[in-house]
């Protein structure tokens, strides 16, 4: 699939669009990292991926990268985390719905740049933190 060229500058990107891409991108790399490791059973897969998806376990991967970003990187993730959705978390409180928001903010700001070498690498970490590693 060919990616078109944007129009607009992904630094002057609305936060919840960046957020609404980055959530499509990183449950596409979970399900990936997934199907990698083996697992094929829909049932297992779905429920296995909900732990790397979930508000909580992405707040807790911002969280523990947040100190390791760049200056631009969490220039984004501020955005994103003060982004005022309209909308509640079903499932999360507050804290780790505005913190997930602000993950997914990142990394569909790096998909808009073309950094996926960028975003393999936070990948990467984030599984390590999902799994315990």
């Amino acid at each position: 699939m060919q990616k078109e060229e944007l129009t607009r500058d992904p630094n002057q990107t609305n936060p919840l669009v960046l957020a609404f891409l980055g959530d499509a991108t990183y449950a596409h790399c979970v399900r990936y990292h997934l199907i990698a490791k083996g697992l094929v059973k829909p049932n297992l897969l779905h429920k296995t991926a909900n732990r790397y998806v979930s508000a909580k376990a992405q707040a807790n991967i911002l969280l523990t990268l947040l100190p390791t970003l760049p200056e631009d990187e969490v220039n984004v993730v501020k955005r994103g985390r003060n982004a005022k959705s309209g909308s509640t978390a079903k499932n999360a409180d507050i804290i780790d719905y505005r913190h997930a928001t602000a993950f997914e903010a990142l990394i569909g700001y790096l998909y808009l740049n073309g950094k996926e070498e960028r975003i393999a690498e936070i990948m990467q970490q984030a599984f390590a933190i999902v799994e315990g590693e």
